[in-house]
């Protein structure tokens, strides 16, 4: 069974979105159109994404326009999209629409998974979900030298240091990476 992973972005005021679920402030900072490789998680068989992050990368990127991008970017990993709406799919994409809260879906996503890890990539709440079930087991964050007035929270929950284990800290570019074991409750 592989790992839960929920890496992403966020703004030095700890923001993953603005007030407009936009993530333009990523692409504004100099070297984010071309990531260090070493940023991103390994072994990911599953993409995990609520509703906003799905539709902000579908008009960012295009891919309803240039339905060929997604394999590009996704290739052929499922991608289940928390979310309560009807919402487009890029043409040949394998995107999965799921309703209720994660616990609910979670075998689904295991099964699916196999031995592969699952790459959870926003919002917020959804990471909350994960944590509130006790099925986070890395949390990597990629700080960046922006901040926002306000917008989507990384985690409107609490949680205390005593399950963060710091595992990995280092610069990669203009950006602060940071990588934390969750260690399960006790």
């Amino acid at each position: 069974m592989g790992k839960i992973v929920f890496d992403a972005a966020v703004t030095l005021n700890g923001f993953l979105a603005d007030e407009n679920h936009s993530l333009q402030w990523l692409f504004e900072v100099e070297g984010a159109d071309d990531p260090d490789p070493g940023l991103l998680p390994t072994d990911v068989a599953v993409h995990v994404e609520g509703a906003n992050t799905y539709l902000w990368v579908l008009e960012h990127e295009k891919f309803m326009d240039e339905p060929a991008k997604w394999q590009a970017y996704y290739g052929e990993r499922p991608t289940y999209v928390f979310t309560h709406r009807d919402l487009p799919i890029p043409e040949g994409a394998d995107v999965r629409f799921l309703q209720g809260q994660v616990a609910q879906h979670l075998p689904e996503l295991r099964a699916t998974a196999g031995d592969g890890n699952i790459w959870v990539l926003g919002g917020g709440e959804l990471l909350g979900q994960f944590l509130d079930i006790d099925e986070l087991d890395e949390l990597a964050l990629t700080i960046a030298p922006a901040t926002v007035a306000s917008g989507a929270s990384l985690l409107p929950r609490a949680i205390g240091s005593h399950r963060l284990r710091l595992v990995e800290a280092r610069q990669a570019g203009p950006f602060a990476r940071l990588r934390y074991e969750v260690r399960k409750r006790g």
